[in-house]
């Protein structure tokens, strides 16, 4: 049986609440500040991680020696004088203590040292590279990292002390269930696990990841729904005699395919813009355009996918199947138009992730 639970991530903007601009500008250094050091620490971490999985090839100038990952109090053979969990945690403390908060060191460790032990057969085998960690990077934070939160009717906002900085959330006009979520939390409801903080064009986001129970409905296993995803008709299923037809070429294609045009007569007529401050502002248009298309496939395909669900909970349909897919994807692969405007792997993430909070076993065909 699966857990009663599911995580979702929510993207939360915060703004630094502090009087005065200079105050201001001083915390979000802090943040650019503790974010740099999160990208060295990283890079230190996974290269020391590697250097001891690969540490036998060091051993070719000796023959028969014998030795083991571990702490040296644990096993005679051991070559560690701590854990090995321990060894770059310690690592990167030790040369970053003091300048930004422990907290965020140890779940950073933690999660390298999980999606490392995940991909190392491959690192051995040559078959994937490194992760090379970017400046850019989003840093990871529990909930000892939030302090103090709690609703302001004033501020009209959850405030709360991000370590040592005092903050406040914006969820803006649409926030959807962000705001359910956010009461939940400060009354105890609901957990927040391990999240994250990105920092981007000068803005500051909250990736929160919230630990919440999933939908309970009256669902039989023995009912299926049968569903089919194409270019035609984005999701086409069947229950029994029930039948639905999500959205249509015309709807989801065709208003695709005019995005695109606008998109390529804006990017022709560029070179007769205005020049002068630079290549962005010249491209500004073309880039919304993109950001147009984008936003419309995302929308849509969480439109059709929650018809999908909602259909299937209102027949209590307990298993969801994808008929015929794999074909599909090879065709697919084969043709560089429809591999370019169908979107079946995003829509096929939206659908699973629904599936698994109402509870509904999705299996592929």
């Amino acid at each position: 049986m699966g857990k009663d639970t599911i995580k979702l991530t929510r993207r939360i903007q915060l703004l630094i609440d502090l009087p005065t601009k200079e105050e201001r500008r001083e915390a979000k250094s802090k943040l650019y500040q503790w974010r740099y050091r999160c990208h060295k620490a990283a890079n230190l971490i996974v290269t020391h991680l590697y250097v001891q999985e690969m540490i036998q090839e060091f051993f070719y100038l000796s023959e028969g020696v014998k030795y083991k990952l571990v702490d040296e109090k644990k096993d005679e053979l051991g070559i560690f004088n701590r854990s090995r969990m321990n060894t770059t945690y310690r690592m990167v403390s030790d040369r970053f203590k003091g300048e930004m908060p422990t907290n965020i060191l140890s779940h950073l460790n933690s999660s390298i040292q999980s999606t490392f032990r995940k991909n190392r057969e491959e690192y051995w085998k040559g078959e994937r590279s490194l992760h090379n960690f970017k400046k850019e990077m989003a840093f990871p934070f529990s909930m000892e990292g939030v302090c103090g939160l709690e609703f302001n009717p004033e501020k009209s906002a959850f405030c709360f002390r991000f370590f040592s900085i005092p903050v406040k959330t914006y969820l803006g006009r649409a926030f959807d269930d962000k705001w359910k979520l956010m009461h939940q939390l400060t009354k105890g409801e609901i957990q927040m696990r391990t999240s994250h903080l990105k920092l981007k064009d000068g803005k500051i986001f909250m990736l929160a990841t919230f630990e919440i129970e999933k939908e309970k409905h009256k669902l039989r296993p023995e009912v299926v729904a049968e569903a089919s995803l194409s270019l035609e008709y984005p999701i086409m299923v069947k229950i029994g005699k029930a039948r639905l037809s999500i959205g249509s070429r015309e709807e989801f294609l065709y208003r695709r395919l005019a995005i695109q045009a606008a998109c390529r007569r804006t990017r022709d007529g560029v070179k007769y813009a205005r020049s002068g401050n630079g290549h962005k502002r010249k491209t500004k248009a073309v880039a919304r355009f993109r950001d147009k298309e984008h936003n419309y496939v995302n929308q849509r395909l969480h439109v059709y996918s929650r018809e999908l669900i909602d259909f299937c909970v209102k027949h209590q349909a307990g298993t969801l199947v994808l008929v015929d897919q794999e074909k599909k994807i090879e065709i697919a692969k084969e043709e560089a138009f429809v591999l370019r405007n169908w979107s079946y792997y995003d829509l096929m993430t939206k659908i699973k992730y629904k599936a698994e909070k109402t509870g509904i076993e999705l299996i592929t065909d």
